[in-house]
């Protein structure tokens, strides 16, 4: 790989980094052709963009994305492959389902929600995390509840809000 060719993976990496948000480091190392080709296939159905990439290429990106990236960068060692997703659970889904067959891919480091994630250790609490669309859902229907709560009790006491109100008008009035 010439330097033109790695300045312009660097340009490419980095715009990936700024689009999706989400990425995970992990390694593939000594993995057959054959299962890093199935991996790539179960990255496409999952709408994950899979990157091998020189570690010091990936850091030159990181550095260049301008992002709180520095806990990921001691991971940055043996070979590396890059896992770009929208959503902030499919490359975790994905790595977990594969280490069904196998003790790789190996998570490495994860910056998910503009948090680092470092080490393998951290899969499962990257799979309990929710999306912001099921967090808005959740304060929602907190919010919800306290008035719905407020209505139900008006209701079955007989007393509706325009009695109510009115019964507060006829008090200042």
């Amino acid at each position: 790989m010439n330097k033109e060719e790695k300045y312009e993976l660097v340009e490419a990496l980095t715009e990936q980094i700024k689009e999706y948000g989400n990425f995970y480091i992990t390694d593939t190392a000594d993995l057959s052709v054959a299962k890093i080709n199935d991996i790539r296939r179960k990255c496409f159905d999952n709408e994950i963009t899979m990157q091998v990439a020189k570690n010091s290429l990936i850091k030159k990106a990181l550095l260049a994305a301008e992002g709180d990236y520095e806990p990921i960068f001691d991971s940055l060692k043996g070979a590396s492959t890059i896992l770009f997703s929208k959503s902030a659970k499919a490359p975790a889904k994905l790595i977990k389902d594969l280490r069904r067959q196998g003790d790789k891919p190996v998570l490495k480091a994860a910056y998910v929600y503009s948090a680092a994630f470092v080490g393998d250790s951290q899969l499962d609490a990257l799979l309990t995390l929710k999306s912001k669309e099921e967090l808005v859902g959740e304060i929602i229907g907190l919010l919800q509840s306290p008035a719905k709560n407020v209505l139900s009790a008006l209701q079955s006491g007989g007393t509706t809000i325009a009695g109510l109100v009115k019964t507060l008008q006829e008090r200042e009035g």
